[in-house]
């Protein structure tokens, strides 16, 4: 019996009506070989935990063969890029293969990145390239590995075919996993296109499928686009408190359950600079580190206005209202726990804000600051200190920041502890994304599986690879990465 018989697998996004999606069969590479398999993801969907002598996982992820559970299919979608809205978007290079369920009964995309020509590859040659999909697999498995909601990544395969960005390069795929690929953009492509039915179908589906909690609400998709809202506002606060830039926070980027979701040009930070501009594309600065709450309120406006013949204006108004209400809340909730500062004393907002200027004065590594902070029962306040060019700054600051954590309940001892467990030795810095690219480029992929070990559990010390959580060399910093991929 094939693998996929045993599995709980369904197809019903392929049920809605036809304006939604195109079928597409998936167009393989050429020698599609793994270069990595996520076996720990793979045991929660009851996959084989290694996949080197299993051909039949080969065959089926680099599209040689589709079973006949399966429904390949590119979805069509809209959206705002960079603030214009653009009707021409869809799944341009991926196909939604099926839906599986993990051991809890939860139900996931399979999704195949790479996969070939789809009717919205518009320009595009439908592939991805090994660049991009190393990036995409270490980031969002290191974002998992962060707690942070996002998209997961199952596999990766790199193969014999060549692909031209700029130059020619590996043509590769990646097996993305997610709750759902439902964004921003699908609801705007129906409410465009004047497909008013249809977006009522939508809204009621994805109740169903990710909201089952509003059903019995007297307006239910009110309460989705509340639960929304919320979901967005945590996600963004999570991507600020770890010092996260997505890039492209374009509507077709932005997943309707608040994962985090299209990893191209990230980037985490790595000097404390709150303008930071991870997009070699993006001139204006628009998605700008510290312009991501901003735009996450302007892509709910922008869902807002798509759900308005679902939902009366003042309670959209009433509902976006809440959202920085809310990120402010996750924000603050979030960063009291990498600083151990559980309780609320007067003069903690100063402390605060005088915190982030100092890093940012003083370009400071963010990272290996919140790390040192949490390192304080072992070390020297000295450490702290000893990040800083404005050392009297720095000494006038930590003496008021070890003050006040004497007001806190824990001992001295357990409050670093706790703080050890949200402040990450490890980040994917975008310069070991690239060294790992360039090793693997030469069929060296030992980079790309310690950074797959390292991600997936960030906040331990793991000695023998100190070197992975060493700061930038200076050609590493403020690294602008292209959406070419």
């Amino acid at each position: 019996m094939s693998l996929w018989n045993s599995l709980s697998i369904t197809t019903r996004y392929s049920r809605l009506p036809r304006c939604f999606f195109t079928y597409v069969q998936p167009t393989p590479l050429d020698n599609s070989r793994w270069l990595i398999w996520n076996s720990e993801l793979a045991k929660q969907f009851d996959l084989p935990e290694n996949v080197h002598n299993h051909s039949e996982l080969l065959d089926v992820f680099s599209g040689e063969a589709v079973p006949s559970v399966f429904a390949p299919l590119a979805m069509k979608y809209a959206g705002h890029q960079f603030g214009s809205y653009n009707p021409d978007l869809g799944d341009g290079r991926g196909l939604l293969l099926a839906e599986i369920k993990d051991k809890k009964g939860n139900s996931f995309d399979l999704h195949l990145k790479g996969a070939g020509l789809t009717p919205y590859s518009r320009s595009g040659d439908g592939r991805a390239v090994l660049r991009s999909t190393i990036r995409e697999y270490l980031c969002s498995e290191a974002m998992a590995g962060l707690g942070i909601p996002t998209t997961r990544a199952l596999g990766m395969m790199t193969s014999d075919t060549p692909v031209f960005r700029e130059g020619y390069e590996t043509g590769a795929l990646l097996i993305r996993m997610a709750e759902t690929h439902i964004r921003f953009g699908h609801f705007e492509h129906l409410f465009y296109s004047n497909l008013l039915e249809e977006l009522k179908l939508l809204a009621d589906k994805v109740i169903e499928w990710h909201f089952p909690c509003c059903l019995g609400e007297d307006k239910p998709y009110l309460s989705m686009f509340n639960n929304i809202v919320d979901r967005t506002a945590y996600m963004i606060a999570q991507w600020q408190a770890v010092g996260f830039a997505h890039g492209v926070m374009n509507t077709d980027n932005m997943s309707i359950i608040g994962q985090t979701f299209d990893y191209g040009p990230f980037g985490f930070l790595d000097d404390y600079e709150p303008g930071y501009i991870c997009n070699h594309s993006d001139y204006q600065g628009r998605y700008a580190f510290n312009q991501q709450p901003r735009i996450g309120l302007w892509n709910l406006s922008a869902l807002a206005h798509s759900l308005s013949p679902l939902i009366d204006k003042p309670d959209l108004e009433k509902a976006l209202e809440q959202y920085e209400i809310k990120l402010h809340d996750y924000f603050s909730q979030l960063m009291r726990k990498k600083l151990g500062l559980l309780s609320k004393q007067e003069g903690d907002t100063r402390l605060f804000e005088s915190m982030f200027e100092l890093l940012s004065q003083n370009t400071v590594d963010y990272t290996r600051f919140m790390r040192v902070l949490s390192d304080l029962d072992s070390q020297d306040k000295q450490t702290v200190i000893d990040l800083f060019v404005d050392r009297e700054a720095a000494t006038l600051w930590t003496d008021l920041y070890l003050t006040r954590c004497k007001l806190e309940a824990d001992s001295f001892d357990m409050r670093c502890s706790k703080m050890r467990k949200v402040n990450p030795k490890y980040v994917l810095r975008n310069y070991l994304a690239q060294q790992a690219i360039v090793k693997a480029n030469e069929g060296d992929f030992s980079d790309v599986k310690i950074l797959s070990t390292l991600l997936a559990s960030p906040f331990d010390e793991h000695p023998d690879f100190e070197r992975y959580a060493e700061l930038p060399p200076e050609w590493g910093k403020r690294m602008e990465i292209s959406c070419s991929s």
